[in-house]
């Protein structure tokens, strides 16, 4: 429920009393006496979904951009008719859906002072980086709590949707200022880790899990980005807290920034580009998500003319997006068709030695370890180590040249295998 308080100017009140009898609504009206060119205010409860109809309607009756109109929200209304009312707006629009102009005010309360974001950036960047190297996933959702990354992209959004190219240019400047803070921050953070030694000298950062999860990203990453960019104008559209799905948006946008970081101090190209594109494209998704379900929630411009024009800058900016998306989107198929690969190629490696083993009574496979060679996707096995359970004292059984052999003819090129042998005794019962 919202309270709507609308100042009214000098010979307008009749045409603002007729047109708030017309849409049927409770107000009250009291003079204005400090003498400016208002001769009233108008004090009218409304359901959320209601406010923007109404002032609507009280624009065509005279009632202008200049006027004062506040919004606030409202506890407890007590109206019979109150209630018909929220029934009546109830069929028409979505209940919880807030008004284009508090919206607007709501977007750009969330893109917040220069200095307060680059510093939360900093922050959230140098913890997420700590947390990477630690492979501590506790450090890494800490990291994203404070990361204050859903307002940019929700102004920029916003700003499109109503016109309003001040808030868009804002919402844009933040989001490219504060991926580049993340990024240069985590890289200076990870320099100074690497080179004070306080991570042990020769880390391979490409083992560490959280680090490695991010370095090749595929398809679902772009779900979850733009799972993310849905929810934050739902949430934002609704007037319910933004704080819960902030930190969604950051989980897509601050540890891939602060493994951009990591890679550039560990001087590893492969890790900045693969995590680099992951940032580019859950950004550039989370932008395209908003834009879209803000238009299809029907947003528009104050007023009629500059409808156009705004359909126009959207209609551009979700093709530009798209077209964005489409091209990093290479990466990603590339990345998940290594996935599927990788996956039928140790899928035929397991199947091929567990065929030549089961044929020796008494053996069984313990593990199988397969190294590959080449860049950091399409990756082709090397060499494969295999260890093999025998009953104790019992000579190993001559396995080596058949598993060779049928891996070779497998995976249909040559790959050495290494053969390990452990005694194992299995317990009866």
């Amino acid at each position: 429920m919202r309270l709507v308080q609308v100042t009214i100017p000098a010979g307008k009140r009749e045409a603002v009393e007729a047109a708030l009898e017309e849409v049927d609504v409770d107000y009250v009206l009291t003079d204005e006496t400090s003498g400016r060119e208002y001769t009233a205010v108008a004090y009218i409860p409304l359901p959320t979904n209601a406010v923007e109809p109404v002032l609507e309607r009280l624009r065509e009756a005279g009632i202008d951009e200049q006027a004062y109109t506040v919004v606030v929200e409202a506890n407890t209304v007590i109206s019979r008719r109150f209630e018909e009312l929220t029934d009546r707006y109830a069929e028409e629009k979505s209940e919880e859906r807030i008004a284009r102009e508090e919206l607007t005010s709501k977007a750009a309360d969330l893109a917040p002072a220069t200095w307060s974001y680059a510093i939360l950036t900093v922050v959230s960047a140098v913890i997420a980086t700590a947390g990477l190297l630690l492979d501590s996933p506790a450090v890494i959702v800490g990291s994203m709590v404070i990361a204050p990354l859903i307002g940019p992209a929700m102004a920029a959004s916003v700003g499109t949707v109503v016109d309003d190219q001040g808030l868009f240019r804002r919402g844009i400047g933040l989001q490219i200022a504060g991926l580049g803070l993340a990024v240069l921050s985590a890289a200076a953070f990870a320099f100074v880790v690497k080179n004070l030694f306080l991570v042990p000298p020769g880390l391979d950062v490409t083992e560490i899990p959280a680090v490695r999860e991010r370095l090749l990203p595929d398809f679902l990453s772009l779900v979850v980005a733009l799972g993310a960019g849905v929810a934050g104008v739902v949430s934002l559209s609704t007037g319910v807290s933004t704080a819960l799905v902030g930190v969604m948006i950051a989980v897509a946008l601050i540890p891939p920034a602060a493994t951009v970081g990591i890679g550039i101090a560990w001087g590893l190209p492969a890790v900045s580009l693969g995590s680099g594109i992951l940032t580019l494209v859950n950004v550039l998704s989370i932008n395209l998500a908003a834009l879209a379900v803000l238009w299809y929630l029907g947003y528009r411009p104050t007023h009629w003319f500059r409808e156009d024009d705004a359909r126009s800058s959207t209609l551009k900016r979700v093709l530009a997006l798209v077209a964005a998306i489409a091209v990093l989107s290479v990466f990603l198929g590339g990345v998940t068709y290594d996935t599927y690969t990788r996956a039928t190629v140790d899928g035929q490696i397991d199947e091929a030695v567990r065929e030549v083993v089961e044929e020796t009574p008494g053996s069984t496979v313990h593990s199988i370890s397969t190294e590959r060679t080449g860049g950091l996707f399409f990756q082709q096995p090397e060499r494969i180590v295999i260890t093999v359970g025998v009953p104790p004292g019992e000579s190993p059984p001559a396995l080596h040249d058949s598993l060779d052999d049928r891996l070779d003819t497998r995976l249909d090129r040559d790959v050495t295998t290494e053969l390990r042998y452990v005694a194992t005794e299995v317990a009866a019962g």
